[in-house]
């Protein structure tokens, strides 16, 4: 069945917390402080399926489990399918490993010149600053290190890796990520963009957040002091499905934007979340409206116990090919595949060339009309004794 939207509605209020005073339900750290983390709190509010339980028993051995009340809102709790219950509630085909998986499925470890920095690419360092979030995804690619439930014992050295930076005059790009860096401290966040803005040769300063989906109480104006302080920082939230562009959600996207700060979307394709076209283009209209630029769709990683997420990439490029041309240019997300093993983002694409010769190039459009683009430009005479180039028509 095709996924409608209400396209005036935004989720809004308290749902299951009604009770709780407007104060503490817009408190961030009192939403930290009343996450949902065991099984006995989840089947508080709902009824939890058989794979469900067996998932959230096997889970302080592989990723944490903890949902933000505000988010636990979103979830369908009659609907086992529930595309936001499947996210973040555990099941038990975590429990089940492919062949093909691996832990560190990016190779970042490898590519890691000191704990916590990643340099991959020539011009760019990913600094993972922590290693907790504020709810766990359970297709996360640092399933290894987030939240420690694998004792990874990852400790983010911040003075070592202030240090590689300075030292590699290459380096023009920083990305903070982990965990989530929102869940730092103002102070702590204030001190690192700081130190970052301080090196000469870092020109571009980018924060990956799911904070303001899981936790928009967290973007106050305290916080968007500092972006605008130490701007322009630019921020990737992460969203997968409709649902969760809800008015708290568009209401802290306004702040950011206000506050100096470009922001993007980066999906994951999900097996019953988003692998279907029309939810992909409620959520790109939905990013759009919040003033977010739809970014990225990632392949899902070959992260361990993640095979139950994992997506038909010939889909992922029948969902790109359903929004172009049938949506505006800006809703549409650059489809990749984060090379297993550390090779980088690769883009994937539909194929739209037929053939390039000498002469032209082939091409259908998202009609799948052919038209002829020439590569030769061949001079005619006219009549005055001028020379013009030969208008050639598909």
């Amino acid at each position: 069945m095709p996924y409608t939207e209400d396209r005036a509605a935004w989720f809004e209020g308290q749902g299951l917390w009604s009770q709780v005073s407007a104060t503490d339900w817009r408190d961030w750290t009192w939403q930290l402080k009343n996450r949902l983390t065991t099984v006995e709190q989840l089947e508080r509010y709902l009824t939890l399926t058989p794979e469900e339980k067996a998932g959230c028993l096997f889970a302080n051995q592989k990723l944490a489990l903890a949902i933000t009340p505000y988010f636990f809102n979103l979830i369908d709790r009659n609907d086992p399918h529930c595309p936001i219950r499947r996210q973040v509630i555990p099941r038990g085909d975590e429990m089940v490993v492919s062949s093909e998986e691996m832990l560190d499925s990016l190779g970042e470890d490898k590519h890691s010149p000191v704990p916590g920095l990643v340099h991959r690419y020539p011009d760019r360092v990913l600094f993972l600053v922590t290693d907790r979030c504020a709810a766990y995804c359970r297709y996360c690619t640092r399933s290894r290190l987030v939240s420690n439930a694998q004792d990874y014992n990852f400790h983010p050295e911040y003075e070592q890796a202030l240090r590689y930076i300075e030292a590699h005059t290459e380096v023009r790009d920083v990305l903070l990520s982990g965990g989530d860096p929102l869940l730092l401290s103002d102070k702590k966040l204030d001190h690192l963009l700081g130190r970052l803005r301080a090196i000469k040769h870092v020109e571009f300063i980018r924060i990956g957040s799911r904070i303001p989906v899981f936790l928009p109480q967290r973007i106050t104006a305290e916080l968007c002091e500092i972006f605008k302080k130490h701007g322009p920082v630019w921020m990737s939230i992460h969203t997968n499905h409709p649902r969760e562009c809800t008015q708290e959600l568009k209401d802290a996207c306004e702040r950011l934007s206000f506050a100096g700060v470009p922001l993007g979307n980066q999906s994951v394709l999900l097996r019953g979340v988003n692998d279907d076209a029309d939810v992909m283009q409620a959520l790109v209209h939905r990013l759009l409206r919040m003033r977010v630029r739809p970014y990225y769709l990632y392949q899902m990683d070959l992260i361990t116990g993640g095979s139950h997420f994992k997506v038909d990439v010939r889909k992922g490029i029948e969902i790109i090919r359903a929004l172009r041309g049938h949506t505006s240019g800006y809703a549409i997300p650059q489809y990749v595949i984060d090379a297993p093993g550390g090779g980088g983002k690769v883009p994937i694409n539909p194929d739209y060339v037929e053939k390039i010769t000498e002469d032209e190039v082939v091409f259908r459009n998202f009609e799948g009309k052919i038209f002829h683009y020439p590569l030769k430009s061949t001079p005619v005479v006219t009549p005055g004794g001028a020379r013009m180039p030969v208008e050639v028509h598909a």
